[in-house]
């Protein structure tokens, strides 16, 4: 009785259970919950970006997020400040292409201050991480005069 135990426990091992292996699958981007919000970035009295999450009980897309970056200007946000100037008018395009998101806003590179773009640009890349793509790595802010910035990261990060 032992030996026909330990031979059919050894077929068994020999044997497998017949399912032959795939190799590495990829799965897409990672799942992702519901968001609290959107996190937008301000500039702190030093000067340096800082997140600030806008609870909205969803996180929006990119589009969404800058819009509402735009909209709320210059207005103060628990101590935080905005180098944007407050656009109520036309919202900002986004295009994706590879690695690389445009946001296309209805400003002139001179209305801003120094920190806008990044603030922009952190927002951005911010959601798109938020949201599971990690393929994304570089923003480019395009402005309706001035031109645009070259693809970079978020200086925050």
């Amino acid at each position: 009785m032992r030996t026909l135990l330990v031979g059919v426990a050894a077929g068994l091992l020999l044997t497998g259970c017949g399912i032959e292996p795939t190799g590495v699958l990829d799965g897409g981007d990672a799942p992702t919950g519901v968001a609290p919000g959107v996190t937008l970035y301000f500039v702190d009295v030093q000067g340096n970006l800082q997140p600030s999450l806008v609870e909205s009980k969803r996180l929006g897309d990119v589009t969404n997020a800058v819009d509402l970056l735009l909209r709320v200007g210059a207005q103060s946000r628990q101590g935080l400040r905005s180098d944007l100037p407050q656009v109520t008018s036309l919202g900002p395009e986004v295009t994706i292409a590879d690695t690389t998101v445009t946001v296309t806003v209805p400003l002139a590179r001179g209305e801003m201050g120094p920190r806008g773009a990044d603030q922009l640009i952190c927002t951005a890349l911010g959601v798109l991480r938020q949201s599971g793509n990690t393929r994304v790595t570089k923003a480019v802010v395009s402005f309706t005069i001035g031109g645009q910035t070259e693809p970079r990261a978020c200086p925050a990060h």
